[in-house]
């Protein structure tokens, strides 16, 4: 049995002291793939060296995070750009964020939707992050809505509603990580209520948002089993098929099998 962790920042200095033993405990416990985000132009050039170290195991993407988003986004996203390669599976990690300030406001909605461009044209799919921003997020991904190719709208946490909304855009599934095992989440209720498993992935966002039972320690690629065996509690079906399923639905999205 096998799955994916489709969103782990491994390049972070959070790993420099055991990189190679967190990727062997990974592939140890199931992990067969790793997708790694990237926020910047330094992060897009550092996990595009890891992933050549570690071929059909890490996976690059490249994009400007909407946290990094500031007055020069311009220069940062045309030098971004220069990174795409084939080595490249996705956008991300792209999209908007006004959890802490709305500073760069307007800012982070051309960037996003120059970033939106690229996965039109290059037909790569999209890994976006979203907080406290949807409706400026759906609006516009509409204006693109049938050219895009698809991709994940990571890290969801949101209600039915929410869900029904993202999932609007057919093409794209959401991500689904340590969230999920949170004693006071509403996930295990909302995802089988309105997703369909065939419109999920698993993540971990690693080292952030470590799932139970190792909230507060650093998280890493190899507690995405603890997410897989509370989706497969929630959705009421084996592990092997939420690993079957979310695999399946990667290689739909991201084309790497």
């Amino acid at each position: 049995m096998e799955w994916v962790d489709t969103h782990c920042h491994l390049d972070g200095e959070e790993f420099d002291a055991d990189r190679e033993a967190v990727m062997q405990r990974a592939f140890e416990t199931g992990v067969g793939k790793v997708f790694l985000p990237a926020i910047d132009l330094s992060t897009s050039r550092r996990i595009l060296d890891l992933c050549r170290q570690y071929p059909d195991r890490l996976y690059p993407m490249i994009g400007l995070h909407p946290e990094e988003v500031r007055a020069d986004w311009r220069e940062q996203i045309s030098a971004i750009k220069s990174c795409l390669s084939p080595q490249v599976i996705s956008i991300g990690e792209v999209g908007l964020d006004y959890y802490w300030s709305r500073e760069f406001e307007q800012e982070q909605l051309e960037a996003f939707e120059e970033q939106v461009r690229w996965s039109v044209e290059t037909r790569l799919p999209l890994m976006i992050h979203c907080r406290k921003a949807q409706n400026e997020l759906v609006t516009i991904l509409k204006r693109y809505a049938k050219d895009l190719p698809g991709g994940v709208f990571h890290c969801f946490t949101g209600n039915e509603l929410e869900a029904r909304e993202l999932l609007q855009f057919d093409r794209f599934v959401l991500g689904v990580g340590g969230v999920l095992t949170f004693k006071k989440s509403h996930l295990p209720e909302v995802l089988p209520a309105v997703v369909p498993l065939d419109h999920i992935v698993l993540e971990t966002d690693a080292p952030y948002m470590a799932p139970v039972p190792m909230r507060g320690q650093r998280n890493e690629p190899a507690y995405t089993r603890y997410v897989l065996q509370r989706l497969a509690e929630a959705y009421g079906v084996s592990e092997d098929e939420v690993a079957i399923q979310t695999s399946a639905n990667v290689a739909r999205v991201f084309g790497v099998k």
